[in-house]
């Protein structure tokens, strides 16, 4: 199994680094946490038009999808960068309706998919009488209860989470009856699966700019005349960061090549916990100026915490993983 990118496959990596270097990010995260959408949705355009969210929709609804490898490798950058808004939301939306199409229910998907491709769309899923991430801001509202996918008419009360920029609020109940029956179960499963792909990827590259930021941080940063990068402890500390990140890659996709359930688990888990724990690295060495709200390493420390829990808490993910090797399937 080959686990490295090959050229094409860093090329998009470089370019959508390179859009988003440009694209102030960190202000477009702190207008989206103040419920201004206007320059996330404009940072929404762009991402759709480099084709991120077409990795998700099938080539028959304007797709090029689903590519689950170079969706990886685009939801790196995505964490690196601190992307707001409900992206690993409307992936899953995507892969949930073009499941659904596959199983002979092609009408939600006939509406639904281009939009979401093209980024006309933005796609919140909420499950089981779950929360739904920035309800506030989405044009497509789904939401799964047992083995009925409704288009809900609207949302409650939104509410402030771990992460300023993630906005949670319930779907209202009632609203179309898209689906019904054991396919919907299905597709939800698939759709669970690689939005835990995607959150585990933002996770990486939420670590990995962490990591970056604390680097050269650590390098400007002087204590007894020295920079604080020369202290043994210090380097300690961000080479465990470091390699605990890069054991995340070869999980990562390793899972996006087998899409198992067991194996996205496993990556998401790993992930989860490397980005939390460069997260509170990164604190600690940045000294106060890291508690501070204004300091641009908030906007990426409760995003590691957001992600460790989204679509899966550890302990569900480790189950999942651990069922996957035994051949049997986790306890609800």
């Amino acid at each position: 199994m080959r686990f490295l990118l090959d050229t094409e496959q860093r090329a998009f990596a470089t370019s959508l680094d390179a859009m988003l270097r440009s694209a102030d990010t960190p202000s477009a995260v702190r207008a989206w946490a103040g419920g201004d959408h206007g320059p996330g949705r404009a940072l929404w355009s762009r991402l759709a038009d480099a084709g991120v969210f077409a990795l998700a929709v099938p080539e028959g609804y304007e797709g090029v999808g689903p590519l689950p490898v170079e969706l990886a490798v685009a939801f790196v950058e995505l964490g690196r960068h601190a992307v707001p808004g409900p992206v690993v939301e409307t992936v899953a939306a995507a892969v949930l309706l073009g499941e659904l199409d596959a199983s002979g229910e092609p009408g939600p998907a006939e509406r639904l998919l281009p939009g979401l491709a093209s980024g006309k769309g933005v796609a919140t899923l909420a499950r089981a009488g779950g929360y739904a991430l920035d309800a506030d801001a989405a044009t497509v509202l789904l939401a799964v209860d047992g083995d009925a996918l409704r288009l809900a008419p609207g949302h409650g009360p939104v509410r402030a989470s771990t992460d300023p920029a993630r906005r949670l609020a319930r779907p209202e109940t009632g609203g179309e009856l898209l689906a019904a029956g054991p396919l919907v179960t299905r597709a939800a499963d698939r759709a669970l699966a690689w939005a835990r792909l995607a959150t585990a990827a933002q996770a990486l590259g939420v670590g990995l700019a962490l990591l970056d930021r604390t680097v050269e941080y650590a390098r400007r940063r002087t204590q007894f005349g020295v920079p604080i990068g020369s202290f043994q402890a210090v380097k300690h500390r961000l080479a465990d960061a470091m390699i605990a990140l890069e054991f995340v890659r070869p999980l990562l996709f390793g899972a996006a090549l087998s899409m198992a359930p067991g194996d996205v688990a496993a990556a998401k888990v790993t992930a989860g916990e490397a980005g939390y724990a460069m997260a509170r690295t990164a604190l600690q060495l940045h000294g106060a100026i890291g508690y501070t709200a204004e300091y641009d390493l908030s906007l990426w420390f409760t995003r590691a915490r957001a992600l460790r829990t989204a679509w899966g808490t550890p302990a569900e993910c480790r189950a999942e993983a651990l069922a996957g090797l035994s051949g049997a399937r986790p306890r609800s």
